[in-house]
């Protein structure tokens, strides 16, 4: 439905949320599988990644490549206080996940790392998308959290360490998605951005209501809030400037509770 209702929007921004839930859109015939961009790019609006997302950079560009080989040019904005995911993120879900369903309470996590990044962005540990812009800031970033990461990886869940837990391999990653995004001009300070635009925007959450982390089927949930108020918070738009919203004509989930 979003992708029908961006026909009339100039933006269509993600505010929370990751490469966690796939969904197909269809647009002048063809259809196309996305998990991280807003659906409204694929009939040529701009989309925005608010800073309440949790960004994979491999899914970002992955499918920024694949709309670019079937024709399309997609311009796309990130904000500099998203969560980066990490591979870390990914293996300590997994991990998470298993001990969780030894005791009977997993969640049906997606395994995509989404609940970690969220759970380092509340502990002040998350790498944003702004330092991979500054070689220095993040060096100084990874070495801080990856130690705490790997003692977690040992000590709770019993994993030998491996790439996902190599600070200078996270850094070369890291700072080739850094020199792409500075290249493209995608990184934006989006409330700002959003702010300064007067156009009609339409904003697109991953999940609904009862996967909300405070609203939901608590701890059946995800890991953020797709709510109308995790817009504003999840991209720094004042409440004021909303108008209207399309709630889901019927109930869904996709993880037990």
């Amino acid at each position: 439905m979003t992708d029908i209702f961006s026909e009339n929007a100039e933006l269509v921004v993600r505010f929370q949320g990751g490469d966690n839930a796939g969904h197909t859109v269809a647009a002048d015939g063809e259809e196309y599988a996305l998990r991280l961009l807003p659906s409204g790019v694929v009939r040529g609006k701009t989309g925005v990644l608010g800073n309440g997302c949790v960004v994979n950079f491999g899914t970002l560009f992955e499918e920024l490549d694949r709309l670019r080989e079937r024709g399309l040019d997609p311009e796309v904005y990130v904000s500099s206080r998203a969560t980066v995911v990490l591979p870390y993120h990914r293996v300590l879900d997994e991990a998470e996940e298993e001990a969780r369903e030894e005791t009977a309470t997993a969640v049906g996590t997606t395994g995509n790392g989404i609940g970690p990044a969220y759970e380092d962005a509340t502990g002040r540990r998350a790498i944003r998308v702004g330092e991979l812009l500054d070689p220095e800031t993040l060096r100084e970033r990874l070495e801080h959290v990856v130690p705490q990461k790997r003692a977690l990886a040992e000590s709770v869940y019993g994993i030998e360490p491996g790439e996902a837990f190599d600070a200078d391999a996270l850094f070369e990653q890291l700072r080739a998605y850094g020199r792409r995004l500075d290249h493209d001009g995608m990184v934006v300070d989006t409330g700002s951005f959003l702010a300064a635009h007067d156009g009609d925007v339409l904003f697109e959450s991953a999940q609904g209501t009862q996967l909300d982390l405070d609203h939901g089927s608590y701890p059946f949930v995800t890991s953020s809030n797709p709510t109308a108020g995790g817009a504003v918070v999840g991209t720094g738009v004042p409440r004021r400037r909303s108008r209207r919203g399309r709630p889901s004509a019927w109930s869904r989930r996709t993880s037990p509770g």
